[in-house]
């Protein structure tokens, strides 16, 4: 059995992560941890965990961590990870990042997008990024895995394929995205107020979003094309789940059966990805790791819909599914 702690573990990511985990036949959860302020058993803090897992949530001790567990999961903030994954690895720890701490590979441009100085520059250098489908080979037996982030996750597996094949303008590429309130956080903030956000649909960080450079990043590390990409991100009053319609400009004259014959092949072996015959809807994929994807030609442009539930196959279960692969388990244990 391998032994699981998870850091932040007071967040809905890590709530999702503990329901996968208690399922997951080669793992025990062992030590939990989050702010002094947020602890308590782990119970309390999520009553549908009540009877199913015994344990306190701890401020961090890093040294009990390192003797209690082999895998840690780490669900804490961009800026916050740094502080703690040295030490883990230090301790031989293997980590699962869910920040964005490791997920740029370039020091300056993290710096630049997320306005901090990245104080841990030598394991950035050695982290792995953690989309499977894409990077399947690297993550294998890795210590030190960046879980993609959400939006990312559904773009860059809708892109990979028409990249790779060359069949559209790799600087003409539109990914309008739309996310459940979830993907804010547990924090509450006022936009995301039940009566600010209940029956409403609005767009923010237009041109700006954190996300942008990781879809780049991802799409042209596996492809070796640079690409430029227009993301405009949008939240919705659901709970869970993305929606992204993503617009390209096609390198040649193409037909949706030739498309839709290139991502069944592409994706053919992949026990998560889902190819539709129609768009595909948030509530289909909702606690699941699936990523559902349905390519077609519209008015002379290739349009690719691709849905996530935020929550499962763009944090939490992704994470899994990398923790199978970094301990060479059955990649789908814990998630089907």
């Amino acid at each position: 059995m391998v032994k699981v702690a998870i850091i932040g573990a007071t967040g809905y990511t890590a709530a999702e992560s503990i329901l996968i985990l208690l399922r997951h036949e080669q793992t025990q959860i062992t030590y939990l941890t989050a702010l002094p302020e947020e602890c308590g058993h782990i119970a309390e803090i999520f009553p549908a965990l009540k009877g199913r897992l015994d344990l306190p949530v701890e401020p961090v001790d890093l040294n009990k961590l390192s003797k209690t567990a082999d895998v840690a999961l780490c669900c804490l903030p961009h800026k916050v990870s740094m502080q703690f994954v040295p030490q883990l690895l230090s301790a031989g720890v293997k980590v699962v990042d869910f920040s964005a701490d490791y997920r740029i590979h370039d020091a300056a441009l993290y710096e630049q997008v997320y306005q901090v100085e990245h104080t841990d520059k030598e394991n950035l250098s050695r982290a792995v990024f953690g989309l499977p489908e894409l990077f399947r080979q690297r993550i294998t037996g890795a210590d030190l895995v960046a879980n993609p982030g959400c939006y990312p996750t559904a773009a860059s597996l809708a892109l990979a394929p028409l990249v790779k094949e060359n069949l559209i303008d790799p600087a003409d590429i539109v990914v309008n995205a739309v996310s459940g309130v979830s993907g804010a956080g547990r924090k509450a903030t006022l936009p995301f107020h039940f009566p600010e956000m209940n029956e409403n649909l609005f767009a923010y960080a237009v041109g700006t979003h954190r996300h942008m450079p990781e879809i780049e990043q991802i799409v042209t590390d596996f492809t070796q094309t640079p690409v430029q990409v227009l993301f405009q991100p949008h939240v919705a009053g659901m709970d869970r789940g993305i929606l992204e319609s993503i617009y390209c400009r096609p390198t040649a004259e193409t037909s949706p059966e030739k498309l839709m014959q290139l991502f069944k092949s592409f994706y053919a072996d992949e026990p998560f990805i889902r190819i539709l015959h129609e768009p595909p809807k948030t509530k289909n994929v909702s606690y699941t790791n699936f990523c559902a994807i349905f390519p077609t030609v519209a008015k002379g442009k290739i349009v690719v819909f691709s849905a996530i539930d935020n929550l499962i196959k763009g944090a939490a279960g992704q994470a899994v599914q990398n923790m199978n692969l970094i301990c060479q388990f059955p990649e789908t244990m814990g998630l089907l």
